[in-house]
């Protein structure tokens, strides 16, 4: 019988998980296997095993290096963005972008019927950028004498001179300029022979097209349509844009504008036109419209320069007045120059001598001291003068032009006559003394503008030399009267005569009616001043001794007469100062007056220096001159003749 017990029954073992064998447990060989063999000791002369070396100091090397980089690379970063930051983008920003100025359009200067006598046409600057020539750009080292063998024939220049611009010392520099105000013709050429050339380069990539640097800027060229029609007066503007001499140089201001600024960003030496651009926009120039009449200034100017040449003399000038108003209706001088092309100019002739010469009038200023005689009542045109053939003052023998018996001549004669000896007769009598009569001449003198300036304001003009007469000399004194030891411009001498026929007020001479600015609006010269100088009874009856000179037989200005007009007026000749000496030289041969003589319009004086060729008076080279360019100012102006009859004042006098 089976026993019962209370033992539990044995449980059953679980396997657990296998343990990971130890790195250095060795696998036991199984059954068959080689037993694995000891490392014994090594045997001799056998080769050493090979034991590589640690990587980590050569990463610390690499990596100290890389940081030093970088550390640099922080610190140059740095200082170009913080500490240079502003200088580098001054830098940036000049290499990049490229100011031009933009040309304001210059006024026009017109006649008095706004003929153009000074224009401006279509030009164009032509520049270069200098980078472009460069052998890294054209493949060849000689690109900038290729361009200027090119360019040196269009443009008139030497070639070396243009090498030196596009081969400049600052290699960075991008812009040059190579001439300035070419012709559109000029540029025309150039674009041509650049677009042949990139044609060329397209097919022959042997080929280098050495002008694709060359660029135009787009600007003006001061052209005179008249040529030297008036070339004293208008002045020059030269290739550069700088004004020389005359209304071109006195209003350059007005006449100038105000020029703009354009600026563009650059890439390939070309300009384009970016979002950073800026442009301020120029504003014209106003035109300037003279009181010239163009018509009178061209008869003027032939008739002068007509009678130069016969006369083989240095120079002459012609000045048309209107009496009334003092505006200078022409101002001619000879010879003169083309303001177009200064290259054939001789530096003598530029200027306006008319304004500029001063010289001694000789018996043209006879009628001032005549003015001055009637003005103070110490004579009239009856009274008589006995006139010997020599006059004996201070440290001299006076004499006229001419040897002669004593004439027995009213005042009227005198200045008919043109006598020296009469005049200083005639002077004496304005003071008690000679000083005092001085002094009453002197300011006479300066009361008709002589010592001054006449008020034109023209550059370079001359107020002539009249000395205070405690400053008169021994034979001063007695010569001024008369013309010599004083000395004048042109100008000055004819506003003398509008004076006297503008009723014996003397009205600022006047070049310039009005400019009319940019707007349209036309802006009227200031009033000239005037100063009244005699009385209208006194200049009329200058008038009239004056028509004596022209009209009577006996007078000196019986190549003046104009059929049906009454002319008054005055010859001159005058001993020359030779400026290159300071020594008397020749003579200046002169005629002034006006006409109609009882009802005046028109002033003309005339000038003629040192003629060397036949006649020298100033009756008989200036008178014929004087006519010429009065009948052609009265029918241009439609001034008719009064019809009135001439006074015809006696000359002489029975003994």
């Amino acid at each position: 019988m089976t026993e019962v017990t209370d033992r539990e029954p044995p449980r059953r073992r679980v396997p657990g998980p296998a343990r990971p064998a130890r790195p250095d447990a060795r696998r036991r060989p199984g059954p068959g296997a080689r037993p694995a063999r000891r490392p014994g000791p090594a045997r001799p002369g056998a080769p050493k095993p090979l034991r590589l070396g640690s990587p980590r100091p050569r990463l610390r090397l690499v990596g100290l290096a890389l940081t030093l980089v970088l550390i640099a690379f922080v610190v140059r970063l740095f200082q170009v963005q913080a500490v240079d930051a502003s200088t580098y983008a001054a830098k940036a920003e000049q290499n990049r972008y490229v100011g031009q100025v933009l040309a304001a359009d210059r006024g026009e200067i017109t006649d008095r019927s706004g003929v153009a006598l000074a224009t401006s046409e279509d030009a164009y600057d032509i520049t270069a950028d200098p980078t472009m020539f460069a052998p890294d750009k054209l493949k060849i080292g000689d690109g900038p004498e290729q361009a200027a063998a090119l360019l040196a024939p269009i443009l008139g220049q030497e070639q070396e001179t243009l090498v030196e611009k596009l081969r400049p010392k600052n290699k960075a520099l991008r812009y040059v300029k190579l001439a300035s105000r070419q012709t559109p013709q000029v540029w025309k050429q150039i674009k041509d022979l650049k677009s042949a050339l990139a044609k060329k380069e397209e097919t022959d990539k042997s080929t280098h097209n050495v002008l694709a640097g060359v660029f135009s800027v787009a600007t003006s060229k001061r052209v005179y349509p008249g040529g030297d029609l008036a070339a004293g007066i208008l002045g020059w503007v030269n290739g550069e844009g700088k004004p020389g001499g005359g209304i071109e140089l006195q209003l350059n201001k007005r006449l100038a504008g105000k020029d703009g600024k354009i600026r563009y960003a650059q890439s390939g030496g070309r300009l384009v036109p970016t979002a950073g651009s800026t442009e301020t926009p120029a504003v014209p120039g106003s035109d300037v419209e003279l009181t010239i009449d163009r018509d009178i200034q061209w008869a003027a100017q032939k008739a002068i320069s007509d009678q130069v040449t016969e006369s083989a003399a240095d120079r002459g000038y012609v000045i048309v007045q209107d009496t009334r108003t003092g505006q200078v209706l022409a101002m001619a001088n000879s010879p003169g120059f083309d303001p177009n092309d200064l290259s054939d100019a001789d530096p003598a002739a530029l200027g306006n001598a008319a304004l500029q010469d001063a010289f001694e009038p000789g018996s043209t200023a006879k009628v001032m001291s005549m003015a001055a005689v009637l003005q103070e009542g110490a004579a009239t045109p009856m009274t008589h003068v006995v006139v010997p053939n020599r006059l004996h003052r201070g440290d001299r023998l006076f004499k006229d032009d001419v040897n002669h018996p004593t004439w027995y001549l009213t005042l009227n004669g005198v200045l008919a006559k043109s006598s020296n000896i009469g005049t200083i007769l005639a002077t004496g009598q304005l003071g008690k003394t000679q000083a005092q009569a001085n002094r009453v001449l002197y300011d006479y003198l300066r009361k008709f503008g002589l010592g001054r300036y006449t008020g034109l304001g023209f550059p370079g003009e001359t107020p002539g030399i009249l000395a205070p007469p405690d400053k008169w000399s021994t034979s001063q004194q007695y010569t001024i009267p008369f013309g010599q030891g004083v000395s004048i411009n042109a100008m000055q001498a004819a506003s003398v005569y509008s004076t006297i026929a503008n009723g014996g007020v003397r009205v600022e001479p006047t070049l310039v009616r009005g400019t009319r600015g940019p707007d349209g609006r036309f802006t009227p010269a200031p009033k000239p001043e005037k100063t009244r100088v005699v009385s209208a009874k006194t200049a009329k009856t200058l008038a009239q001794m004056l028509e004596s000179v022209v009209d009577d037989e006996e007078g000196t200005g019986t190549k003046a007469r104009i059929p049906g007009y009454r002319v008054a007026g005055k010859t001159g000749t005058a001993n020359r100062v030779d400026p290159a000496t300071g020594k008397y030289h020749g003579y200046t041969s002169s005629f002034a007056g006006f006409a109609p003589a009882d009802k005046p319009r028109i002033t003309v004086y005339c000038a003629i220096q040192n003629a060397t060729k036949g006649n020298y008076f100033g009756g008989q080279i200036c008178g014929p001159v004087y006519k010429q360019v009065m009948e052609f100012a009265l029918k241009s102006l439609q001034v008719p003749p009064t019809g009135a009859k001439p006074a015809r004042l006696p000359v002489t006098f029975k003994n």
